[in-house]
């Protein structure tokens, strides 16, 4: 996951160029409403930028590969609830912590890894 708000995952060292001092205002946006998302609600790249009214889902999916380590990145999902991959574990380990409702994989899915019940997971953006 990204390092944070402050650069990007994949700023270069100090023999290259710097990185950016400020979030560009999409990227600020983005990870602003991140941070409205309960624990245990979840909303999909496409609900992000609905929300914000600007973008499309990867954008959103950009922000978060390149900033969202400091957000809570496992609330922002794919539409299919599929778990982020590369990072199932331990977006896992934050789901269940949160009480996030998820399906549980069959045994015959790979790796038995279960997905976001978006159902009842989607927030709505209200309480």
């Amino acid at each position: 996951m990204p390092a944070g708000r402050s650069e990007p995952s994949d700023a270069p060292d100090s023999s290259g160029p710097s990185a950016p001092a400020e979030l560009p205002e999409y990227a600020e946006r983005v990870l602003d409403t991140a941070d409205r998302i309960p624990p245990g609600r979840v909303l999909t790249y496409g609900d992000v930028a609905e929300w914000l009214e600007e973008g499309g889902p990867r954008q959103v999916g950009r922000v978060m590969a390149l900033y969202g380590g400091a957000a809570p990145w496992w609330r922002v999902v794919r539409a299919d609830g599929a778990l982020l991959p590369g990072h199932e574990l331990r977006a896992l380990e934050h789901y269940r912590a949160e009480g996030t409702p998820l399906r549980e994989a069959g045994r015959a899915a790979e790796g038995h890894i279960p997905r976001i019940d978006m159902r009842r997971a989607r927030w709505d953006g209200g309480d």
